[in-house]
């Protein structure tokens, strides 16, 4: 298959040149952020090498999932294009604020110009609901059609759907403690809920009887979609489709599906693993703390008793 798509795209339109310089412009402003120009933020601190590693990863999957191969051959098929939502929805925006030093997520957040608007989307019942509402329109069939051939609602629905997947991430990191308002356990409630509200979508697609999306069905949907994520007026004829169609189309719907559910279910585990392990942190600290204040008051009443 790779093969055919090196033979029918070229450079530019499988590795988008302009992503690729965008992503490293934000490297090289996160390494000067953390290094040279660290003393220009207010409390900063050395960042950690896994921090570094953790943003490159991030950073690097964004651009695979926006800009490089994956993102055109997401529009080949129903399944791909699923493996592009589980890499920009899931992996990115967890990655880019775990790698990301508490002090200048908070030089940033506080110098934009938007700060209400923030405070009031990392809400954490309005940031998940806002995340599982605008995924799950994005999969109901009529609206997915729609977008998938009209490029400028296509890519602001896209956008709008990176930044609420941020803002739902954001709640259930609490990469700034001090700004978080919920405690462990309604973390790992609010967790569970966002699996939860995904589910119907996806039970949707993997369930259903036929294949829904006429992108994926209808030769000339399907090229007209491709099309316009070409360079200048570069089309796709439309009887290339089952040169790429690998699967039955019910098939690679019900597998979209599937990789969709079981990403969110080990990633969200593996989440729960992590508030799990700063519950337990906070407590011994707390603890830590309590017994460090008891031991002075018994030394300050001895020290008053020997007097």
């Amino acid at each position: 298959m790779w093969q055919q798509i090196n033979l029918h795209f070229g450079f530019q339109a499988l590795w988008s040149p302009a992503f690729i310089i965008a992503t490293i412009v934000i490297a090289v402003l996160y390494f000067w952020a953390t290094g040279k120009g660290r003393h220009r933020f207010v409390d900063s601190e050395p960042v950690p090498l896994y921090k570094k590693i953790l943003f490159v990863f991030g950073l690097f999957f964004f651009y695979i999932g926006y800009g490089g191969p994956l993102y055109l051959v997401g529009h080949l098929m129903f399944s791909i294009h699923m493996g592009q939502m589980i890499v920009s929805l899931l992996f990115v925006p967890p990655l880019i604020i775990l790698g990301t030093p508490k002090w200048l997520l908070k030089s940033l957040i506080l110098k934009i110009p938007f700060k209400r608007f923030f405070k009031l989307f990392t809400q954490p019942l309005i940031a998940v609901a806002l995340f599982n509402v605008m995924f799950s329109f994005y999969h109901i069939p009529a609206m997915f059609d729609y977008l998938m051939v009209h490029k400028i609602a296509h890519d602001s629905f896209q956008t709008v759907l990176f930044i609420s997947a941020i803002l739902m991430w954001w709640t259930i990191i609490a990469p700034v403690p001090e700004w978080n308002r919920i405690s462990e356990l309604q973390r790992v409630g609010l967790i569970f809920l966002d699996g939860l509200l995904l589910t119907p979508a996806c039970a949707l697609i993997i369930f259903a009887g036929n294949a829904l999306y006429e992108t994926f069905t209808n030769p000339v949907a399907w090229a007209t979609a491709l099309s316009l994520c070409l360079p200048g007026t570069q089309t796709v004829s439309p009887d290339l489709i089952e040169q790429f169609m690998l699967l039955p189309l019910i098939e690679d719907q019900r597998l979209g599906g599937v990789l969709m559910k079981v990403a969110q279910e080990v990633l969200y585990g593996s989440f729960l693993i992590y508030v799990f392990m700063q519950w337990v942190r906070r407590e011994r600290s707390e603890e830590s703390e309590m017994q460090m204040e008891l031991e002075r008051e018994v030394q300050k009443k001895l020290a008053h008793a020997s007097k």
